[in-house]
């Protein structure tokens, strides 16, 4: 299992790393949420075929809830987390439209997902069609489906309430003109991501949440000029991580922006296809502040037993 982990004092927006024994033995006396992530999984539910020239038998649906559920077996506090490019990339959607991924994401417990530009490759119908399959809310906060079938289907965020600990989540998507047929999308009206980010983490900060995720799908550089992650992440304050999707961008570890008031925002993206599950575990103090946070890159690739 290939990782980088390194732990990092955020309280103070510090940089400086911590001996890994002292940080252990502090990590030790506080309450812990476990977040794991993915992007851009593009209908890959099977390892990739041993004669691929790049990624040969690696990845696979089994392999990561395996992986998912040995993580839950040791930590209580788990969030598993969805940025978006759930559909397109194999036969799996062509023929089933969505279902399938739909329902082994479901079988896995994710917990919350948002959509991404090829998510609406079925079109606002066929998305709505296989819905249903997902035991798990969507979240898009910067969408705008007033006038379209999904209008009331996805929600702007959610909070989850882990150990006293409440963790607030709210989705943004990448800008739909240009890169998605207008038939497709329809009356989707798209707004702008950074306001709405910050309204969004207005509200949640409003509502006690000790931590505030985005799911973005923004992509973590800008592709023609474009918004991305670390533009969203300076230009927003009290936004605490951002998992990102669209670029498929391998990060070797975490990286650490400050935000509009000069305060540290995490941000992480795990490629594509299901090969990499992102691991963060946020630690917290009695008052419910994040203190420490550690980040593995765990490889999906092992053997199944």
């Amino acid at each position: 299992m290939k990782r980088r982990k390194f732990i990092r004092n955020i309280a103070t927006g510090s940089a400086a790393i911590m001996t890994l024994t002292s940080a252990v033995q502090l990590a030790k006396t506080r309450r812990k949420v476990t977040v794991l992530h993915t992007n851009d999984t593009h209908s890959h539910i099977d390892p990739f075929p041993d004669n691929h020239g790049k990624y040969a038998g690696k990845g696979g649906v089994e392999r990561r809830l395996k992986l998912v559920n040995l993580i839950r077996e040791a930590e209580k506090n788990v969030l598993l987390l969805d940025a978006g490019d759930i559909f397109q990339g194999t036969p799996y959607f062509n023929i089933h439209g969505g279902e399938l991924e739909f329902k082994l994401m479901s079988k896995m417990g994710y917990d919350a997902a948002t959509m991404g530009n090829h998510d609406f490759d079925g079109g606002m119908d066929g998305f709505n069609r296989v819905l249903p399959y997902a035991k798990f809310p969507f979240l898009c906060a910067n969408y705008d489906f007033s006038n379209t079938i999904l209008d009331g289907k996805t929600k702007h965020h959610q909070v989850f309430e882990k150990e006293g600990i409440k963790i607030g989540v709210f989705g943004i998507g990448v800008e739909l003109e240009g890169l998605v047929s207008p038939e497709l999308y329809k009356e989707t009206q798209y707004m702008d991501p950074v306001s709405i980010a910050q309204n969004q983490i207005d509200q949640l900060r409003e509502k006690g949440c000790n931590l505030v995720i985005c799911l973005s799908h923004l992509g973590y550089k800008a592709i023609r000029n474009k918004m991305c992650d670390p533009v969203l992440a300076k230009e927003t304050h009290g936004l605490d991580l951002i998992i990102g999707g669209h670029t498929h961008t391998f990060l070797d570890h975490v990286e650490m922006y400050k935000n509009a008031k000069g305060q540290p925002v995490l941000i992480n993206q795990v490629g594509w296809a299901g090969l990499i599950l992102g691991r963060i575990d946020f630690y917290f103090k009695d008052n419910g502040a994040p203190d420490l946070y550690s980040s593995m890159i765990l490889n999906t690739n092992y053997e199944l037993t």
